[in-house]
């Protein structure tokens, strides 16, 4: 029977951690919690704590709210979220990953230090996400964000320029967009800072390494994951045979036939029990195929 194996090094990283912990402290002593956002991009994992009393709320509904507990979520937030809560005596629970909480006070630095009309702070990272917004927040709107070459006609080449990277983005796409600027900017005032966290960035040569040890893999993860797409699309690269699923209910049966080895792996925002839950669905099936055989990690 087939081999199933759970990969060690999937799952949430630290931050996201921290977070849920904070959030199911405050939920086991008052049952009930704000939280500003989605506090992982996981559906699974944003029910499972709305049923011990979580509650998602936006930004417009925050300017709502007063004197009540918010959480921030690992992403990190922009200071006007800050002023909003003190101006409505909400309690801030502050879960920003410290990796980030880093980054933002880097990029402010050096927007209080560069004026803007002699220097552009450019990010590298995906144009609307949460983490992305409370770092343009640093700069008080004015930092240009890139997603790729294609964006690089939004950077004014005339200034000074520093670009800082979303701590969730690849290195190998980091590197191509610095070369890319050098090329476009001859006079050298440019200066580049890798602000990738390492414990995201090192998953993808692992999962790449996972993936190429199975003849099948099933990618858990959420739809709105961005990590997700980012290491589930290195499985695909190194393994055809690679799905991504957000649950037991998107998995395809014949995916399994003939399958000797089968990987289960996620993003950051993928709580392990979830795919645990997948491995076990995926054993009941191969035992209806192969009664009296097992599976295991």
């Amino acid at each position: 029977m087939a081999r199933i194996e759970i990969d060690e090094h999937s799952g949430f990283c630290f931050g996201v951690v921290t977070a849920i912990r904070k959030a199911e402290e405050e939920l086991d002593r008052t049952g009930h919690l704000y939280c500003l956002g989605d506090i992982v991009h996981n559906s699974n994992e944003v029910e499972r704590l709305k049923a011990k009393g979580l509650i998602t709320i936006d930004h417009e509904q925050l300017k709502q709210l007063h004197n009540v507990k918010v959480l921030l979520r690992a992403h990190g937030e922009p200071p006007e979220t800050y002023r909003i809560a003190a101006e409505n005596h909400i309690e801030i629970i502050d879960a920003t990953c410290p990796v980030v909480l880093q980054l933002q006070r880097k990029i402010k630095a050096a927007y209080d230090s560069n004026p803007p009309e002699e220097a552009q702070i450019v990010i590298y990272g995906k144009t609307g996400h949460a983490e992305v917004n409370g770092l343009v927040g640093q700069t008080r709107g004015q930092a240009v964000v890139i997603e790729n070459s294609h964006d690089l006609d939004k950077i004014d080449l005339r200034k000074k320029l520093l670009l800082y990277s979303q701590t969730t983005k690849s290195v190998e796409g980091f590197r191509h967009i610095v070369d890319e600027i050098k090329q476009l900017k001859p006079d050298g005032r440019f200066e580049s800072f890798d602000t990738i966290c390492r414990q995201v960035a090192n998953r993808i040569p692992n999962i790449r390494e996972f993936a190429r040890r199975h003849d099948l893999v099933l990618f858990v993860c959420g739809k709105k994951s961005s990590n997700g797409r980012v290491l589930f699309g290195e499985c695909q690269q190194v393994n055809p045979q690679s799905h991504l699923v957000s649950d037991v209910s998107e998995i395809d049966p014949a995916w399994l036939e003939g399958k000797e080895s089968i990987g289960i792996c996620g993003a950051t925002s993928t709580p392990r029990w979830l795919m645990t839950e997948v491995q076990k669905y995926v054993a009941q099936l191969l035992e209806k195929e192969n009664p009296g055989s097992s599976a295991g990690e």
